[in-house]
């Protein structure tokens, strides 16, 4: 990740600034995120993540800077985003996974195939038939990675995934998530589980108090990382 303003990257923050009511949250943040990358948002509590996260999918909008991406018109449906508890409708499975196809148009045969294939991705084409609303937490949380990736967004953002599953349905959600990276979809996630960062992450960003400590690829973060702040962090949440 650089500075730098080329085609390829899809997503760039300039000189981000949030401070409802005269509370800052986040100050002069600067990032770029590169096509093709899988960057994990790491920092403590009330760091700033999930409000980043927020304004780089578009759900607030910052109090000062920009938010610039490759071609603007694209950005509505160049991105789905993943939260920590899933909403799903009254309906199948099936239907809920094509359901933003339905909303943008697709004709119904294609938008079928291309539920089917995301629900096989995630391991769930059997329970294609089964209403939503009664599957497990896990299951839910894979229906709505495969709603997302059934919409073949070039950047997926996810906010803590698997932060109220078991370590079984959380390390099914990451086999999803590296299953989508690999096909070549940009994911950029915020996570407090730093065995789930070892293994998905290729990029940190390190946010404390509001400001981005550091932006490096993973293996260095955890081997040895340049600020003080990360340091601690580490030290603090590693056994």
């Amino acid at each position: 990740m650089t500075a730098m303003k080329t085609a390829m990257f899809p997503l760039q923050l300039s000189g981000i600034g949030f401070a409802p009511s005269g509370t800052t949250i986040l100050q002069d943040i600067n990032l770029t995120i590169a096509e093709g990358s899988c960057t994990v948002i790491l920092g403590p509590n009330g760091a700033g993540k999930s409000v980043l996260m927020r304004i780089m999918h578009g759900l607030l909008a910052p109090g000062s800077g920009r938010v610039e991406w490759g071609s603007l018109e694209e950005r509505p449906l160049s991105q789905a985003m993943l939260f920590q508890r899933p909403v799903m409708l009254r309906r199948s499975v099936l239907s809920n996974v094509a359901y933003g196809l339905h909303v943008q148009g697709i004709p119904i045969p294609e938008a079928k195939r291309r539920a089917l294939a995301a629900l096989e991705s995630v391991g769930l084409q059997h329970l294609a038939d089964r209403p939503a609303r009664v599957l497990s937490g896990g299951e839910q949380q894979r229906v709505a990675l495969a709603r997302a990736a059934a919409l073949q967004p070039r950047i997926l953002f996810l906010d803590e995934p698997t932060a109220s599953l078991d370590p079984g349905a959380a390390r099914a959600i990451e086999s999803g998530i590296a299953a989508l990276h690999a096909a070549g979809i940009t994911i950029v996630m915020v996570t407090h589980h730093l065995g789930q960062a070892r293994r998905l992450a290729r990029d940190i960003v390190f946010l404390a108090a509001g400001r981005i400590q550091e932006c490096t690829p993973a293996h260095d973060f955890f081997r040895q990382p340049q600020s003080q702040a990360a340091a601690d962090f580490l030290k603090e949440e590693l056994p």
